[in-house]
């Protein structure tokens, strides 16, 4: 397989069901978190959402922006990566309206990522950001990046219900002191 083509593992997926809560809800009880929700909600949303790109960020509201707490690709995306993310439409969508964004094509991750040529030249042409929320208040958002036209509506719905799961850990991270989260 070449850099540029996405996996066919990546293309298939099924309905998200009640087991897929279970192992999340299991995975908040374990130790080594925030890593053990972290892998669930990933494993979850290759899934059931599909992807080829995957990674979670925290958002400081008081610096806005954000920071990578995870990825599934740490080589091109490493953890502890921070985006200023003040003034674009963007981040009023997903860090302060709470409402996913989607962009179902090249132009569309052109449009709203200034890295949009790392995306393109891997083969994505579509992302879905999903805002992770407490309280009413941003405290992270859930990235999917996939072939162009992946995403849907329904894929946004799902994205909403897996990423709640990342709530508490997102909201601890924001809490403590640096260097006392343990995410990779």
């Amino acid at each position: 397989m070449q850099n540029n083509e996405i996996a066919p593992e990546a293309l298939a997926t099924r309905a998200l069901d009640i087991r897929d809560l279970e192992h999340l809800a299991i995975a908040l009880r374990l130790k080594d978190q925030p890593m053990e929700i972290f892998r669930a909600v990933h494993a979850v949303a290759q899934r059931t959402i599909g992807l080829s790109l995957f990674t979670i960020m925290s958002y400081d509201a008081q610096r806005l922006e954000v920071e990578r707490v995870y990825t599934n690709m740490p080589d091109v995306y490493p953890t502890g990566g921070r985006k200023r993310k003040q003034g674009t439409a963007w981040a009023s969508q997903v860090l302060l309206d709470l409402k996913p964004f989607r962009a179902e094509t090249p132009q569309g991750i052109q449009d709203a990522f200034d890295d949009h040529a790392v995306m393109t030249g891997m083969g994505l042409g579509s992302i879905l950001n999903i805002p992770i929320a407490y309280d009413g208040v941003c405290v992270g958002t859930m990235n999917m990046t996939h072939r162009e036209g992946w995403y849907t509506a329904t894929h946004e719905r799902i994205g909403l219900l897996i990423g709640s799961f990342l709530a508490a850990a997102l909201l601890m991270r924001n809490t403590m002191p640096a260097g006392d989260f343990t995410g990779r």
